[in-house]
């Protein structure tokens, strides 16, 4: 099955805007692809913060870093909390081209456990 992610989609335009030299709108579309790889990580594993994503459409930073935690428990992959430090580096320190390149490796990596996810929840219901 052969599809893209809404993640996917930001982790190519921050790339784009990476080769560019900007990297302040790349860390910010990083930092993006993150965040909304853990939503979807919420929705799909319906962790705590699932209900609160759908009744608000979104959830405030205290939420997300819940989400997260809970995110990690549910799957058991201590990768999330590592891959998720690294957006958080991304987004809130003024770090040079060649660090943030290195961060955006963990922030795909984090994409990719969400499709991956995504795909045996849906190959599941398949069944």
């Amino acid at each position: 099955m052969n599809f893209e992610i809404l993640p996917e989609k930001l982790l190519k335009e921050a790339d784009e805007l990476l080769k560019k030299g900007d990297l302040v709108q790349a860390s910010e579309k990083y930092y993006k692809a993150a965040e909304e790889a853990i939503k979807m990580l919420v929705n799909s594993l319906d962790v705590e913060e699932a209900k609160l994503l759908k009744e608000k459409g979104d959830l405030n930073p205290k939420e997300l870093e819940n989400a997260v935690y809970h995110v990690y428990r549910k799957i058991q992959d201590e990768k999330v909390l590592h891959y998720w430090a690294s957006a958080i580096a991304i987004i809130t320190v003024n770090l040079d081209k060649e660090i943030v390149s290195d961060l955006s490796n963990d922030i795909k990596e984090l994409v990719k456990i969400t499709k991956n996810y995504i795909l045996l929840i849906v190959n599941r219901k398949v069944k």
